[in-house]
């Protein structure tokens, strides 16, 4: 499929999708958020892992609001049900792990754009800024859901009510996100980390994404019956099994992903 708003490209079975709106800052429109949902399910298809990044100097700065003088007559509740909740459940369905490359800042909804992923990369010059109290709305996109998640309820309150600026490695000790890594080191760092998930357990990948976000809804006993159903089938499959005989072997696995 051919993409106007962001590219696409395999590597070695990772699908790479990057938001080609520099020029804006990969600012959020309509057409793109149709797009993301698009490339997301495709290479959740396709691929061994799914990776989301910007072009430019920024990852996402959010929705892109285009003529202020119109900003008003914006319909917030549709385009959040309509284009932003499909674009968000597409990447949190993803059957594969999905990595946000955070390489500048992520603002707004683009923080929370990246936060959906299940692994957030960031550079130490990049920043996340939940900046919707500064024109008088409340965080979307997910915010409200995941930041109590990840950072706890008193930084999340923080975060929404002052709308400052995050630094990558604030959100790195806080349990936002993943890793903040040097930006000498941010491409080779990344890209071996996705490497490393190209090349993984694909399934057991899978099964542990789906364990972990149910563990929300589930009390322990749902949870244990969870691991116990998914851990029997990952026991079943071709991965297991050289995953062992490399162990016993004593030699790197080689995953086919099945």
């Amino acid at each position: 499929m051919k993409y106007d708003t962001l590219t696409y490209e395999m590597d070695d079975g990772a699908a790479i999708i990057t938001l080609n709106r520099p020029e804006k800052m990969n600012a959020l429109t309509t057409q793109m958020r149709a797009e993301i949902e698009v490339a997301v399910t495709h290479a959740g298809k396709t691929a061994r892992v799914v990776v989301l990044t910007g072009a430019g100097r920024a990852f996402c700065s959010g929705q892109d609001l285009g003529d202020r003088a119109n900003a008003s007559d914006l319909d917030l509740e549709r385009t959040l049900r309509d284009e932003y909740a499909p674009m968000l459940n597409a990447i949190v369905a993803c059957p594969v792990p999905t990595v946000a490359v955070v390489n500048g800042a992520a603002a707004g909804a683009g923080a929370n754009l990246a936060l959906a992923c299940d692994v957030v990369i960031a550079s130490e010059s990049a920043y996340f800024l939940q900046a919707f109290t500064r024109i008088g709305l409340i965080p979307d996109a997910g915010g409200t859901y995941v930041l109590p998640r990840t950072m706890g309820m008193a930084k999340a309150m923080g975060a929404a009510l002052f709308a400052e600026k995050i630094t990558a490695k604030q959100a790195d000790a806080w349990g936002m996100i993943w890793e903040a890594v040097a930006d000498d080191e941010f491409d080779a760092h990344w890209r071996a980390r996705v490497a490393h998930l190209s090349q993984g357990p694909t399934q057991a990948f899978a099964a542990a994404k789906r364990v972990i976000r149910a563990s929300w809804d589930n009390d322990l006993e749902q949870q244990l019956a969870s691991e116990a159903a998914e851990q029997g089938a990952c026991g079943k499959s071709r991965d297991f099994r050289e995953g062992v005989l490399a162990f016993v072997e004593k030699r790197k696995p080689s995953f086919e992903g099945r």
